[in-house]
Formats: C-alpha cells, sequence, structure tokens
C-alpha cells in the first residue's frame, strides 16, 4: 500500500512545512497551519506510470507556435461573458465564490440553461441538494431542458467518470467543499479533501477539454474556504457579491488567465432568478436617495466600465468623552481617515468631534482613488447642510497637500456621464479630456478651488436622472 505522511500547509500562502509551529516561515502569517495527508507512491508504481506515460513533449521555439486564440463558448449573458473575458474556454476551471444564499447555484444554473438552449449537454453534479430540489430551482428560473444532467453525488470518483464518460460541454461542481476522495483521509471540506480535489479536476478539464466550474463557500472573512492554493489551481476565480436584501449582485472577476481581471458584471435578483443589467450606472442612479446634504455623485471604472456610482455620507456632531466613530461601507476605511484629515488641514473643516458615515450605494465597492474629490465633497457639503448642485458629477484623486490628481480613462468617464443627462463635471486640471454636448467641464487644481466650483447651492431631487439615449438604426 502507499504510504502517508503527515505534513502541515499554510491556509493563506499553500506552503507546506514538516511540523506545526504557530506562525507560517513561509508568510508569516499567524494560525494558518493545517494538517494534510500527503500520499506517498510505492516504489513499483512509479516504473508502472512511467512505462504508461506518453512520450514527453519536446521544447518548441516561442516562434513556431501558432498565434490561434482559444476557442470561447458565447453565454446568453453579455455581463457574464464579460467577467469571464469573453466567454467560457474549453479546458478552463473556474471557482465562483460567495456568500450563503447571495446566488452562486442559481447563477451557475441560468448559465446552464443558457448552454442547453444551444444544443449543448450540461452535467451539474450536486453534494449539496437532491436532484428533486434542483429540478425546483431549474422550473422556477426557466423552461425545463433535457440537456442538463443531474447528478447528486460526492464521490469524486464517480463524478470524473461521469464527466468523462457523458463529455458534456460544461460541468458544474457544487460544491468542492462536499467533493471527496477515498483514496485520502479527512473529511468533505478539509485541507486535504479540498485541494486534491481541485488538482483532479483540473488534470481532467485539460486532459478532455471540458471546462469546469466549482463553487466554492466562503469564510467568515470572505474568503474562499479552504487552503489558498485552491485559487492558485484554478484558472479563473469569480466572487458573487451583494446583500441577500438587496437587487443588485456583483460577478467580480479577482484571477483570469483569459481576460482581464478587473471586470465586473452586474446582476439583478428577482422572482424569476438572476436578471443581468446591461447599463449599471442607470440602474443605480435610478434608486438614489432624495437630495440631500451628503451625496455626490462619482464616475468610478470597473475594468474597462465607466460606472456612476452615488456615494452617501452622514456627518454627526457629538458631544462626549468617546472617540467619534468612522464607519465606511464599500470602500476602504483607511482612505477615509486619510481624506478627513486633509479636509481638516486644507480646507478648516471642524470634524474631530463627529461621527462619520460613509456608504456606497447599490452594494458597489469602490478601489480606485477617483472618487476622493467626490467623497470630500460630499462631507464637507454635510457639515455646512447644503447638497451639491444638481447634475455635478466630480472626478480626481485627492492628495496629502489637497491637490487634484489626474485619473485614468477620463474621456470614458465623462461619455458615461454625459450619456445619463448629467451637465457637469468637476475634473483635474490639465487632464485634455474632451469635450461632450450638454457637459460643462470645470477644471480645479486644489480642493479649495474644487469647494468654490461646486457652488454648494439647492438641488432638485431626480433631476440629473435620465435613461440614455438609445440610437435608431
Amino acid at each position: 500500500m502507499p504510504k502517508s505522511t503527515v505534513t502541515f500547509m499554510c491556509s493563506e500562502c499553500g506552503g507546506e512545512s514538516l511540523r506545526w509551529a504557530g506562525q507560517c516561515p513561509h508568510c508569516q502569517a499567524w494560525n494558518t497551519l493545517q494538517e494534510f495527508q500527503v500520499r506517498r507512491s510505492g516504489p513499483g508504481r512509479k516504473q508502472a506510470a512511467a512505462a504508461k506515460a506518453p512520450t514527453r513533449s519536446r521544447p518548441v521555439p516561442l516562434s513556431e507556435i501558432e498565434s490561434e486564440a482559444a476557442p470561447r463558448r458565447s453565454l446568453g449573458w453579455g455581463e457574464l461573458n464579460r467577467v469571464l473575458g469573453g466567454g467560457v474556454v474549453p479546458g478552463s476551471v473556474v471557482l465562483v465564490g460567495g456568500e450563503p444564499g447571495v446566488g452562486k447555484s442559481t447563477l451557475l444554473m441560468h448559465a446552464a440553461q443558457q448552454v442547453a438552449a444551444k444544443g449543448g449537454r450540461v452535467l451539474y453534479a450536486s453534494g449539496e441538494e437532491s436532484p428533486q430540489q434542483i429540478r425546483m430551482r431549474a422550473a422556477r428560473l426557466g423552461p425545463l431542458s433535457s440537456g442538463i444532467l443531474l447528478l447528486a453525488e460526492t464521490d469524486l470518483d464517480s463524478i470524473c467518470e461521469t464527466i468523462r464518460a457523458e463529455a458534456p460541454e460544461m460541468a458544474i461542481v457544487d460544491s468542492i467543499q462536499t467533493v471527496t476522495d477515498a483514496g485520502f483521509e479527512g473529511g468533505a471540506g478539509s485541507v486535504t479533501q479540498v485541494r486534491e480535489s481541485a488538482g483532479r479536476f483540473m488534470r481532467l478539464a485539460k486532459e478532455i477539454g471540458v471546462p469546469i466550474f466549482l463553487v466554492g463557500h466562503v469564510t467568515k472573512e470572505g474568503a474562499i474556504a479552504g487552503p489558498r492554493v485552491l485559487e492558485h489551481i484554478v484558472d479563473t476565480v469569480l466572487y458573487l457579491e451583494g446583500d441577500r436584501r438587496q437587487e443588485l449582485r456583483i460577478l467580480r472577476a479577482t484571477k483570469n488567465r483569459f481576460g482581464s481581471a478587473d471586470e465586473i458584471g452586474v446582476f439583478a435578483m428577482g422572482e424569476a432568478g438572476l436578471e443581468e443589467v446591461s447599463d449599471p450606472s442607470a440602474a443605480l442612479l435610478g434608486n438614489a436617495a432624495v437630495a440631500s446634504p451628503g451625496t455626490a455623485v462619482v464616475a468610478a471604472l470597473e475594468g474597462t466600465r465607466p460606472l456612476l456610482i452615488e456615494i452617501q455620507s452622514l456627518v454627526n456632531q457629538v458631544n462626549n468623552n468617546y472617540p467619534p466613530r468612522r464607519i465606511a461601507s464599500g470602500m476602504d476605511i483607511n482612505r477615509l481617515l486619510m481624506l478627513i484629515a486633509v479636509l481638516e488641514k486644507r480646507a478648516s473643516a471642524s470634524l474631530g468631534q463627529s461621527d462619520i458615515f460613509v456608504n456606497v450605494a447599490g452594494g458597489i465597492r469602490i478601489t480606485e482613488p477617483a472618487a476622493d474629490l467626490g467623497l470630500a465633497l460630499a462631507i464637507l457639503s454635510n457639515t455646512r447642510d447644503r447638497p451639491l448642485p444638481d447634475g455635478l458629477v466630480v472626478i480626481g484623486e485627492l492628495g496629502l497637500a489637497g491637490e487634484v490628481r489626474r485619473v485614468g480613462q477620463l474621456d470614458r468617464r465623462l461619455q458615461e456621464a454625459a450619456r445619463h443627462g448629467l451637465t457637469r463635471a468637476l475634473i483635474p486640471a490639465g487632464a485634455r479630456a474632451g469635450r461632450h454636448a450638454g457637459l460643462e467641464v470645470v477644471e480645479v487644481r486644489t480642493l479649495a478651488e474644487a469647494i468654490s466650483a461646486a457652488h454648494l447651492s439647492p438641488m432638485r431631487s431626480g433631476a440629473f436622472i435620465k435613461e440614455p439615449e438609445v440610437s435608431v438604426p
């Protein structure tokens, strides 16, 4: 029998150690080493495997390799194709993570129905739900299709044999934490089982050319459960974000070997399942709150797509001996603290005894600094109890000296603002941006100039929200 050895693997970096320690010797993370069973091959199995192995490939000059693009299977949703990099690549392994109930299984069932509607076959292997439960979900999302094959199984060998025998156009495993290999120790979801199962699916997908989608649970910190090496094995990692009590869902790519890792897809959850949102800016601004002090519209860039997003702030002065609270939802709290310091130093704002709450409407998370100036003006308008003017979009990074810095792809942001009916834009000076019809562009160099140019005057609720014009061919 093959020998087994106990080693310890870090759940953050995937590094291995022979002994347990409180700190990982590779990435210096604390309390991340978990026990891992490694099965060693017997003395005669290596020769037998070498005898069965095909002829080894030889190195080929780079100039002799054909430059054909990988063929992709286009799905019915443009939002999903965008995040995947243009479609599903044969032989790829895609890991879809998200909180329980956010809609991971619903999203993949929609994808399965779209493949089956074009005459393809999909194998849906579920270790968490019975075939009856899956059928009920599929019937709620649309008409039932005979091209979707259901398999209620958790054994890794059985799932792989079924995928090999059926050779579907796409395979879905829901979820990777329920799959077990009888040849390894540890229960379902352990480090051993998750790592070996993902590696086996990867080898199978590359061998027969079937794309495999894996559903992964997330921990309370929001990361996909299991070792970090799981994300290193697969080709693409997608996160489905959103509050279960809200309508919008954001599908974000954090790793993609076949496309950009900065793209997002926007979906809306309804009674009939998910629906793609082809114009996220209209959806986000269409749900804008009643105009009030502390709100601003910014143009953020997610991948190659500009989005018009509403930032909300609330400044509440408190008279007690407790430290003021700083809470940010949808953005980095450290970025908020830096902007507060800039406002106090460069704009003479008195915020030391005030609680400050910031929220990015619609469940979007802003990671780029182009929203700095908009957030600063929103906080300042709250302290003065005066709303920003009608139809204003604010774009610019704010430096520690109070200067407004340039941002990338400004032309695309302004084009999106003009398309949705906004009439005025504050942008960094010297950005060489084009002028779009109906949009007045004001260039500012410092925070003081931006405050003066904003003209903090009353605004009319909803006047700047307009559906984009659609040209009729």
